[in-house]
Parts: structure tokens; sequence; C-alpha cells
């Protein structure tokens, strides 16, 4: 069955009522800005803000049609779809039925408006939804969402609905402050050219952290997210863009795309437990490190997934009962730890707890970077993936950099994992020489790029208004900045010419 219809409950009387902050957000919405962002921490109402802003423009304007998306199918389907979207209609509109069409991705209303839901990462739908025009366009959680995406998804905001305005929405938890957000909304400026916004009013931003919405909140779940580390503090509960550090291995962004959901245990073809010791000699030696210890699996795709995190401040027995609990939970095939400790200790404080379990003791020779780096490779190339969120471990990630590690204490979960990933994917010596191979050869392919592409005539044109992208007669698809300016190669610049794109030579001023 293709349709599914959500009627409202007439019986619910529960609303939602908005604080200050939040009826600022709303008025900022409703303001007719062609671009409007919420940005700030966790559980302060922007999806569900935005969520009633579509409803009720898709209720005021007949046949009009709006699009939600986010980066994954998956997670726009369980949070949109199935929660946020008919809980803002249960509570605000309960005179409106929903009508759910799950195989093509949308909901309609009976003024035959539409509200499309999907990831960007399901090509069928994706060339589904954006085969079509809409009024509205929400990208949610944009930490997660490159900005190449963003910018095919905005070609798709044109179509026209009565008086009704073209609105972009935006949310996100803020991230690294060189996110194309913060270049986009805060400095205004192109996230790719650089170059000023040429309508820079035409881009608004509003911050709303979980504190502006604490009488929907209990208490206890804003103190735990006060408690939080300090990095995910920033992000997560005050809400703020957080300093990129040079050379960073890892970012924020990166683990937000590699993150998943699952990995059935039918699918881990190989799972390790991998300790990181330290000289702790119990849970209130607080002048230690802690002990790392991450469970990851290699999966039946060949990609590696980060399944727990069970880092601790203990003493030995404590620990190496840790590691075996966690062995046995996950099934693992082995255990490996670095022996900084003295192996036979490391060897010895591990089967104290199971005489059994094996045991692999390997020695860390290089730097914390230098080992991290070829497993930061596979990150950017989309091979391992989070099980959910490791807070303190992802800090540390984010720590490292080229220069060495630039957190507080010691990289105990990130070393960790550093481990579990290298056992499952670098294990071989010639694995990590093959990394370095292929990136001097990267660098080598990128330079002759570079200089060919130094070569090439370009044409510096400016685009008409309301054009994002053109095909020349090359077959190059170019798209268009926020500036309106795109550089096109010399044979496809006559054609644009003639089609009403101006020389940005022939600019008055």
């Amino acid at each position: 069955m293709d349709k599914e219809t959500s009627p409202s409950q007439a019986s619910v009387t529960s609303k939602f009522i908005p604080t200050e902050k939040q009826k600022a957000a709303q008025e900022l919405l409703n303001s007719g800005r062609r671009h409007t962002l919420l940005v700030g921490g966790s559980r302060s109402g922007k999806t569900t803000l935005v969520v009633h802003e579509i409803a009720r423009r898709a209720l005021a304007f007949d046949r009009s049609r709006h699009a939600i998306l986010r980066l994954h199918a998956n997670a726009a389907r369980a949070s949109i779809a199935l929660d946020t979207l008919p809980k803002v209609f249960r509570l605000w509109f309960p005179g409106h039925p929903l009508k759910r069409h799950r195989v093509d991705g949308y909901f309609s209303l009976k003024n035959e408006s539409e509200i499309w839901v999907g990831g960007l990462d399901d090509q069928e739908r994706v060339e589904k939804i954006l085969g079509k025009e809409y009024v509205t366009i929400y990208l949610n959680e944009c930490s997660q969402i490159p900005y190449a995406s963003v910018l095919v998804a905005l070609t798709r905001l044109a179509q026209v609905a009565g008086d009704l305005p073209q609105a972009a929405y935006y949310d996100l938890n803020p991230t690294g402050k060189g996110h194309w957000t913060n270049v986009l909304f805060g400095d205004k400026r192109d996230p790719i050219s650089r170059q000023p916004l040429e309508h820079p009013n035409d881009y608004a931003r509003l911050f709303l952290n979980p504190s502006d919405n604490a009488a929907n909140l209990s208490p206890a779940y804003l103190q735990s997210l006060g408690a939080l580390p300090e990095r995910q503090r920033k992000r997560f509960f005050e809400g703020v863009y957080i300093d990129d550090l040079d050379g960073a291995l890892f970012s924020y962004e990166m683990f937000a795309r590699a993150r998943v959901n699952e990995l059935p245990p039918a699918r881990r073809r190989r799972v390790v437990v991998a300790v990181d010791p330290s000289g702790a000699a119990g849970r209130d030696d607080e002048s230690a490190d802690e002990i790392g210890i991450v469970v990851a699996a290699r999966g039946d795709d060949g990609h590696a997934y980060v399944l727990a995190d069970r880092s601790m401040r203990d003493a030995p027995a404590a620990w190496g009962r840790a590691a075996i609990v966690a062995y046995h939970e996950f099934a693992a095939d082995q255990i490996v730890a670095e022996e900084n400790f003295g192996g036979e200790m490391v060897r010895f404080v591990i089967r104290a707890a199971d005489a059994n379990a094996p045991v692999r003791v390997i020695s860390a020779a290089r730097g914390k970077s230098l080992r991290a780096e070829p497993v930061s490779a596979l990150y950017a190339q989309g091979l391992v993936h989070h099980v959910g969120r490791f807070a303190v471990l992802e800090d540390q990630l984010c720590a490292l950099t080229t220069a060495g590690y630039r957190g507080e204490g010691s990289p105990d979960h990130a070393d960790a994992l550093v481990f579990a990933i290298t056992e499952l994917m670098l294990k071989d010596s010639a694995a990590i020489l093959e990394f370095y191979r292929r990136g001097a050869e990267s660098r080598q392919t990128a330079q002759v790029a570079t200089q060919t592409k130094t070569l090439e005539v370009v044409v510096p044109l400016r685009a008409p208004v309301n054009v994002s992208v053109v095909h020349g007669v090359s077959g190059t698809l170019y798209v268009v900045d926020a500036q309106r300016i795109v550089a096109v190669k010399q044979q496809d610049a006559a054609g644009l010419l003639a089609a009403g794109f101006v020389r940005l030579s022939e600019q008055p001023g």
C-alpha cells in the first residue's frame, strides 16, 4: 500500500508553547528573506520551528510544493517523515490530515500542496525530488551536507506559488568556524570564491540554544549537556562555532558524514578490541591518563565501523575486565593492545580476566600523528563509520594535527581507535606504504593538473538573475556562485554571451 493517511487527532490538546527566543525565530522564518539559518545547540527547537513554518506555508498556498532534505535518506525518514512532520500537524494543525505517499516520498494536503522528504545520498530518490520545483527547500542538519550538494538542491528553489516568497531554510549544531554555513551566514562570503555576497541582506541567521528552550526540556537533560567535554559542550550546549586547528587530521563534519545507526552482527566480518593502556592505579588517580578501549569491526562492504568506546580510568584489574567484557559482548576475534607499559604486563592483565582471550601486543614505533595520518585518509575516503556518537573520542581525534596532538591530556581514546582501524584496514606494512605512495602520486597529479589548468583560457562572466547552473556547448556544467560569477571555457563563452551572460570586463564601474 503506497498511500497512508495520518488523520489529525482532535483529542490532542497539548500545545508547544514557544519561548521568547523561539518567537524571534518564527518571525525571522516568516520575514520573507530568501535564506534563513537557525544554528545552535541540541534540542533547542530548530527543526520543529522550521517544519512548522513549512506546514504553515503549505496550508496557506494551494498546490505549493516544499522539500525537506537531509544527507541520509534513512535519517530523513526516521526524524522527519515519521516524527517531526506528523507531530507538528497533530499539535498545531489538528484539522488538516496528512496523506503519506510512501513510495514517492512525499505528503499531500487537501489543498493539493506537497511536502517532499528525502536524503541526498539516495540517488534514485534525489533524481525524483530534484526533478521538481519548490517554493521552500529546507536543508536539515547542514553539518553533514557538503556545500556542493546544497548548490544543486537550490537550483530547484524556483516554484511560483502566488505571492509566497521562495525560501531556503537551514539548520545545524555548529561545527568548525570554517564550515560553509559560518562563511555564508556569518562572514557573508561565498564559500567557494570567498568573495563578499552580492546581496548579503538575503542571508539571515539566529542562534538558538537549549537554554532558550528550557521550559520544554528536563533539568537533567540540560545538566547532561553542560557536563559534556569542552568542544562538545560548545557545540551542543553553548551552540557556538568551534575554532579550527591548523593541520587537523579529522573534523566533526567528517564524523557527521560517516555516522550510521548500526552494523548488524551478521554484517561484521572481523571485530577487534583495541586497548591503549596507561599507568593509572585506580579510578581516583586523576594524574594518570585513561585507558583507551575501542571496539571496531570490518563490515561485509570492506569498510570499518567503530562500535563502542569503553575507555576508562581504573586499576589494571578493572580495565582488563572491561576489555574482556567488550570482547565477549561484540564477539570479537582478537584484542590488540599497545605494549607501552610492558607487553607481558598487558597480556597478563587481560588474561587474568580471561585466560583464553587471544591478545596481540603491538609496538607503537611512530608518533601519534604519523600513526593517525593513514587512518585519517580512510575517513576522508568514506571508509570508516561511527555507529552512534562518541563525544570524547571525536574531540580527541579533532585535536590531532600534522604538528602533533593539540588537545588536553593524552589522546587515549583516539590512540585506541587508531590501533583498531590500523589492525582492521592497514595491518600490513605494505598497505601503509601504499597509502604514502598514493599520497605522493596524487600530489604529483594535482600539480600537473594545476599547471595544465593555468594554460587553459577561461572567460569570467556574470550570469543573468535567477540562473544557478548552465551547460556550455562543450558539455561542461557550470555552477554560478552567489555573486552570479562563473568562469567558463573560451569555446563556451560566445553561446553564453548570446544567452544574456555578460563579460565581467564589460560591467559598469
